[in-house]
């Protein structure tokens, strides 16, 4: 599998806020995407993910055969936002999620278990703290397969040991030839991994 976007430039308000970007990614890369606020990192993802249009430019994933025709359809999506429902319990909103991507992966209660949270399905989502409700979020990406990730400040609301967690579960994800890009003001624990630089000089 490979992803490969060429020329992009996005927009925001009608104004270009970044063109030119390249991206090459094949089975088992990842790239972090770094920069000052406001320089395009949460739109790039989101042009990645289908979310917005691209003002210009290509994106292509080869490889992904008819189960994974785009970059789109191939991607779990993180953004700053939970998209959980605060009534649900945490299994309700898990099991919505893995409906509603199909291909499920991991079961709820295992998916809970590599987050470090096992035993709070039962819980309404909205009783989390800010730090739990984003490990939830990271759930979400455990229970449909997936092979590219895309994660904005995936980090954010986490702490040490949380952040470790999730480095692991990030490193797995790529020894297993999925692709991994995220926006970041923070190291997230990769090693090996390209780093693309908005507002650099652009």
């Amino acid at each position: 599998m490979r992803l490969t976007a060429e020329k992009l430039s996005g927009e925001r308000g009608g104004e270009t806020i970044f063109a030119g970007i390249d991206i090459v990614l094949a089975a088992g890369g990842g790239l972090l995407v770094t920069g000052p606020n406001g320089s395009g990192k949460s739109t790039l993802l989101r042009i990645l993910a289908g979310l917005l249009p691209p003002a210009e430019g290509v994106i292509r994933l080869e490889g992904g055969s008819e189960e994974w025709p785009t970059v789109a359809a191939a991607s779990h999506y993180l953004g700053h936002q939970n998209a959980m429902k605060t009534a649900l319990t945490v299994a309700e909103n898990l099991r919505f999620w893995r409906d509603f991507h199909g291909d499920p992966h991991l079961d709820v209660a295992e998916a809970l278990e590599m987050v470090g949270l096992p035993g709070i399905g039962s819980l309404p989502f909205g009783y989390l703290s800010t730090g739990q409700r984003r490990r939830v979020c990271i759930a979400k990406l455990l229970v449909s397969h997936r092979p590219v990730w895309l994660l904005d400040e995936p980090t954010a609301g986490l702490d040490a040991g949380s952040e470790r967690r999730f480095a692991g579960l990030m490193r797995a994800h790529l020894e297993k030839g999925g692709i991994l890009i995220a926006a970041t003001h923070l190291p997230l624990g990769l090693e090996g991994v390209g780093e693309l630089r908005m507002g650099a000089g652009r």
